[in-house]
């Protein structure tokens, strides 16, 4: 497994980033976190899912990705990952979530895998939702982790005036959620900044995965992610397509 932390924040370049690492045939834990923004999946709505009208007054961009699944609000206090790997014979399984869970678990962090390979706090709330997409061989799972998001701007960007303007697209499906950072406050532990706490879960990644460094993308790759940014995430037939 190789790790990579992005140094960018936009959205549209770490979604390209995506499609790029999924096109070689390496396995790679992409880490990456995102400027406020909303991020639909493959098949879904915009006007189904986003208040557009707030989102606009807020700057919080409509981003969509490969994979199928819901609607998710990214922002700096949001941390995402993305496993991807050579596809293997096996149904697609939330086995790719053990090492996060693992991870989470070091940091007195109980989580607990549920139906939807999403990761829930004891009392009943959601930290991270997933999603997956195949392709050409290759699998892609990526998810969010709620550190220390501004829940209120996340509840209104993913609030529409209406979850049925476009019948043939696949809604969401609100769930609670809590931030980490609550959580922790609320038990008593150890709360980190948001920045020790993606240091803190870089450093359990490597520790499971018995790597010692994390790799950069070369010159080459970050011209090939731009391409890819430029001909797809970035253009509104892409993010605005249904």
């Amino acid at each position: 497994m190789k790790i990579i932390l992005s140094s960018s924040t936009e959205p549209s370049f770490n979604l390209a980033a995506e499609q790029y690492l999924l096109s070689h045939n390496e396995p790679y834990l992409f880490l990456y976190v995102n400027v406020a923004c909303v991020v639909i999946g493959y098949n879904q709505a915009v006007m189904n899912e986003v208040d557009l009208n707030f989102c606009i007054e807020n700057d919080i961009s409509i981003n969509r990705r490969l994979s199928g699944g819901g609607a998710v609000y990214h922002d700096l206090g949001n941390l995402n990952y993305c496993f991807i790997f050579n596809k293997t014979n096996a149904p697609l399984s939330a086995d790719f979530l053990l090492p996060v869970v693992h991870g989470l678990q070091q940091l007195e962090i109980p989580v607990e895998i549920r139906k939807r390979k999403d990761l829930w706090l004891p009392g009943g709330h959601k930290i991270s939702g997933t999603a997956s997409h195949v392709s050409k061989g290759r699998e892609l799972h990526h998810g969010t982790l709620l550190y220390d998001t501004d829940l209120g701007k996340l509840l209104r960007a993913l609030n529409p005036f209406s979850r049925n303007l476009v019948a043939k697209a696949s809604p969401s499906v609100p769930s609670p959620v809590k931030n980490i950072r609550s959580y922790l406050k609320e038990e008593g532990k150890n709360v980190f900044s948001f920045s020790g706490f993606v240091d803190r879960f870089i450093a359990e990644m490597k520790e499971f995965y018995q790597i010692k460094t994390l790799i950069s993308f070369t010159k080459d790759d970050l011209e090939a992610i731009e391409t890819i940014r430029q001909e797809k995430y970035s253009k509104s037939e892409w993010n605005y397509k249904m």
